[in-house]
């Protein structure tokens, strides 16, 4: 039988729930990318318009530095209170506040919008991932991964997309590509409904509120203890649990800096080789951002089904030796549109889709009780340096005055993951840990 035959609509109905979140956070994400250059205009001086990318890699990294704290924050709420409860909440937030950053009337008030935006963004992910592992069966919970991180690569297309019409109306044009972020707070209605908790988290929360109560009877043993412990606590507690977590940071870091510090650029670097030819770089960058996220909504889905194949250390060592071949690829040995737009979408297919061994091999490494706070801080612990790297990036290619040895020097970054991939524990076809 297929292995989409045997999933039933409860799974099929948390796999749109968690990529139409995915979805959301990827098109806010990027249209910040498209846009931040044309915002930085209005906003600043002509005497500073060659400092813009210093000021467009610091506004991205604050967005990435609310995203920590929010993305940590919402794990453990997840927790504590449910998968469905906690992704509602952030995608309102989220679409709220998106919206009010089109009102932005200065760059200060741009970048304090867009933190709040990035803490409302981290709360997502993790939700919806520890969703999904915990409702999919084991044998196919690597696709459901891929296909659910997709969506992140859905949302850059559509952004792009939209950006390749809406650029042309104007220095105000920005403004639309965050209202129209609004939008995402209907799909809460359809979440609400369609949606339930899991099974795993329920027997977890169950079991946790339980212990709680037996420990103000005074009736404690080394389980109860364990379980009444804040989860972040817990994750650092037993050194089992100590040592993956510093193994998969080191990976995280990998392909967190990776992504901020380099693909953030690309866009930008498509618009300069654009410009230089006498062509509008604004389009061009949607262009380019086009073909970026076709090579990247296909690197992310189709790890998902590498890893059920083959395995997820095997498919994230190959993922991570590839991103770094292919940044200088990229940045320095092409400078052709046609090639650019090709090496686009094959960078992308690597140092985008490399994203998704996150949702699938996480869950399957951490316990129900904690899997969410897990997760979340691993994936957004890394933002605390790694929001660093558009600031670092965006001072290099100013002070270098072009792209490709600046992204180049920030994709030595992926020996990181070559050296840190191989002593994380494989885990295809395992029952997710549940004690």
């Amino acid at each position: 039988m297929p292995w989409y035959r045997s999933l039933n609509r409860q799974q099929w109905r948390t796999l749109v729930a968690a990529n139409l979140g995915w979805l959301f956070d990827g098109y806010e994400t990027y249209a910040l990318i498209l846009t931040v250059a044309v915002a930085l205009h209005g906003f600043l001086t002509p005497a500073l318009y060659p400092q813009i990318p210093f000021y467009a890699g610091a506004t991205i990294g604050i967005t990435l530095l609310g995203w920590a704290c929010g993305g940590i924050a919402g794990g453990v709420l997840s927790d504590y209170f449910g998968r469905k409860r906690v992704m509602i909440g952030a995608i309102l937030a989220y679409a709220a506040l998106t919206g009010l950053t089109a009102l932005s009337w200065s760059w200060i008030s741009f970048a304090v919008l867009r933190f709040c935006v990035g803490l409302a963004l981290g709360s997502e992910w993790g939700t919806g991932t520890a969703m999904m592992a915990e409702i999919w069966p084991d044998s196919a919970r690597g696709k459901g991964a891929g296909l659910m991180q997709c969506g992140l690569g859905i949302g850059f297309f559509l952004a792009s997309a939209i950006w390749l019409f809406v650029s042309p109306l104007g220095p105000e044009s920005w403004r639309w590509m965050f209202l129209l972020g609004i939008l995402p707070a209907f799909a809460t209605l359809w979440i609400r409904r369609g949606i339930t908790e899991p099974e795993k988290w329920t027997a977890a929360d169950r079991a946790r509120r339980a212990a709680v109560a037996a420990k103000t009877t005074g009736a404690v043993d080394a389980r109860t203890d364990e379980l009444t412990k804040f989860t972040l606590a817990q994750l650092f507690s037993e050194p089992k649990y100590a040592r993956l977590t510093v193994i998969a940071l080191a990976m995280s870091l990998t392909t967190t800096l990776g992504w901020w510090g380099i693909s953030t650029w690309v866009p930008p670097y498509v618009a300069s080789i654009a410009t230089g030819l006498g062509l509008p770089g604004a389009q061009w960058a949607a262009i380019g951002g086009i073909a970026y996220n076709i090579g990247g909504v296909a690197g992310y889905a189709l790890f998902g089904f590498f890893a059920d194949a083959w395995g997820r250390r095997t498919v994230t060592i190959v993922y991570f030796a590839l991103s770094l071949v292919l940044t200088p690829a990229l940045f320095l040995w092409s400078h052709t549109l046609p090639l650019v737009l090709v090496l686009c979408a094959v960078n992308a297919f690597f140092t985008n889709g490399q994203y998704t061994w996150m949702p699938v091999w996480l869950p399957e490494i951490y316990p129900t009780r904690i899997r969410a706070t897990a997760i979340s801080f691993v994936f957004n612990a890394p933002r605390f340096v790694a929001f660093l790297g558009p600031l670092f990036a965006g001072t290099l290619i100013a002070q270098l005055g072009g792209y490709g040895i600046a992204a180049t020097e920030v994709g030595t970054i992926y020996l990181l993951g070559l050296i840190a991939a191989p002593f994380f524990p494989e885990t295809r076809g395992q029952p997710l840990p549940e004690n």
